[in-house]
């Protein structure tokens, strides 16, 4: 069997075509026996075909010979916590985060919450899940599964793994680690230097709710005086909003609408699964995420000076000024999570950031987290004294830039030689970490390929010249479209 929903760094797919309750179960399976694994902790988002999928892929985890922990309704960062925290041999997330409604996909870890790629051991793992009989699924699953009546009911997430039955099964346990979760969420800051705030905070019907009213209810008790207004909060996975995506202009009015509305210090919107968070000013303004990875930086470095802060290469020339100024010592990565993972761990970071709203933290396993940034921001504000229009309002002006411009190809090569030659030519410094990097006077950009699509991705940022950064972008805009 060829199973087509493996990708670089995760398992994404159209339900039905690539992605059922039979390969679940292969890549359960295959999970455990690659990794010769005792204990496995697996989670899903909110989606209605994530409980059915997570169910089958216990169901394989079991039968590769492991014990299941299952958390039930999560977002990827719980299992990343859990995975370490209950000391397990991997960890699986049911999710597929900000894609269409009829996709789902998995995020896999090892133990201590280490990521799994092409390059690490995912490949290896589809092409086992590959090579079971299909006979022999047929009669493994059969002990946990009765036959779906027709597409139409799994696409609607019913189900029909037995819950009873892989707990009958001895190797299958219902568990929670909000408590120690929320705990560990809540070391990043002083609680006590916390001041009344008014937050807007956006689930956008995913799976952030729960863990949120889990973090607000512990800062009741510690009398921390935060309010937070809820929009979108209920998880639904008809997701009547939309699917949340705060990257996509178009999903952040609410939010931002929110914001002005009832006068709040700050807006937070999360993605499905919650592993990345959006910020949004006392103005209802959308802050890039770029800006934010300057913001956490600051954070750290003020706390300890000579820290280490991981970067990706897309626009750095901030990061890099607001790390130096505070005794830190900037470190660019390639982008990609499982880059940048490993390069914090090779080099010890603190924090690594990327614009794309992935905040990553050495003392969360190097992983990322949609909860640990907004709750820094929250504490800057309280002992800056200043607002988030404020805070970022300078770094803005002294480094602005284009945000990441998209276009779409028919030949995505002869897009990026046309650059090059134009450009190369007369660049100062010669980037090649991760696309084509170059660097001028008072001006420099980042141009990548997409690895799945025929697109090319532009950003281009400038010293204190927003005329600048805006001719350029545009500039370069036409010879990638010519």
């Amino acid at each position: 069997m060829q199973i087509s929903c493996f990708k670089a760094y995760d398992i994404r797919g159209k339900l039905i075509e690539q992605l059922d309750e039979n390969v679940a179960y292969r890549i359960g399976r295959a999970f455990a026996e690659y990794l010769k694994a005792k204990t496995v902790v697996v989670g899903g988002d909110v989606r209605h075909t994530s409980a059915p999928l997570k169910l089958a892929l216990s169901a394989g985890i079991i039968d590769g010979g492991a014990k299941v922990l299952d958390l039930g309704m999560t977002g990827t960062e719980e299992i990343y916590f859990a995975t370490k925290h209950l000391n397990v041999d991997g960890g699986i997330e049911v999710t597929a985060s900000h894609n269409p409604i009829d996709y789902n996909g998995m995020k896999l870890v090892k133990a201590g919450s280490r990521p799994i790629s092409g390059d690490t051991g995912l490949f290896a793992i589809r092409d086992i899940a590959q090579s079971y009989a299909p006979q022999e699924v047929d009669k493994s699953l059969a002990q946990y599964v009765s036959a779906f009546a027709s597409e139409e009911a799994f696409l609607s997430g019913n189900g029909s793994v037995q819950t009873d039955k892989l707990l009958a099964s001895g190797k299958y346990e219902l568990v929670s680690c909000m408590d120690e979760y929320v705990k560990h969420m809540l070391s990043y800051i002083d609680a006590d230097k916390l001041k009344p705030l008014k937050l807007v905070v956006n689930a956008g019907n995913g799976s952030a709710g729960p863990a949120l009213d889990a973090i607000e209810a512990r800062l009741q008790e510690l009398r921390v005086p935060i309010e937070f207004i809820k929009v979108h909060h209920n998880a639904d996975g008809d997701f009547p909003n939309g699917i949340p995506n705060p990257l996509l202009p178009e999903s952040r009015a609410d939010t931002a609408d929110a914001v002005l509305a009832n006068g709040a210090d700050m807006g937070i919107a999360w993605d499905g699964d919650f592993d990345r968070c959006f910020l949004f000013d006392e103005k209802g303004q959308f802050v890039e995420g770029y800006y934010i990875v300057g913001l956490l930086a600051k954070a750290f470095l003020d706390k300890e000076s000579d820290n280490k802060i991981i970067y990706d290469p897309r626009v750095y020339w901030n990061t890099e000024d607001i790390v130096k100024t505070a005794g830190g010592t900037p470190i660019k990565s390639k982008t990609g999570h499982a880059f940048i993972k490993e390069r914090m761990r090779a080099d010890d970071a603190v924090y690594g950031g990327e614009m794309s709203a992935h905040h990553y933290f050495r003392d969360f396993a190097y992983c990322d987290s949609g909860m640990i940034p907004w709750l820094l921001v929250a504490e800057l504000l309280c002992t800056s004294g200043l607002p988030l229009s404020e805070l970022v309002r300078q770094r803005i002006a002294a480094f602005p830039s284009s945000g990441e411009i998209n276009s779409l190809l028919k030949d995505a090569d002869a897009a990026l030689q046309r650059v090059v030659d134009k450009y190369q030519p007369d660049a100062i410094v010669i980037d090649d970490t991760d696309g084509v990097g170059l660097e001028f006077d008072n001006w420099r950009f980042n141009l990548r390929k997409s690895n799945t699509e025929p697109v090319i991705r532009l950003n281009v940022e400038s010293k204190g010249d927003i005329a600048l950064m805006e001719q350029k972008t545009q500039e370069l805009l036409a010879v990638i479209r010519a």
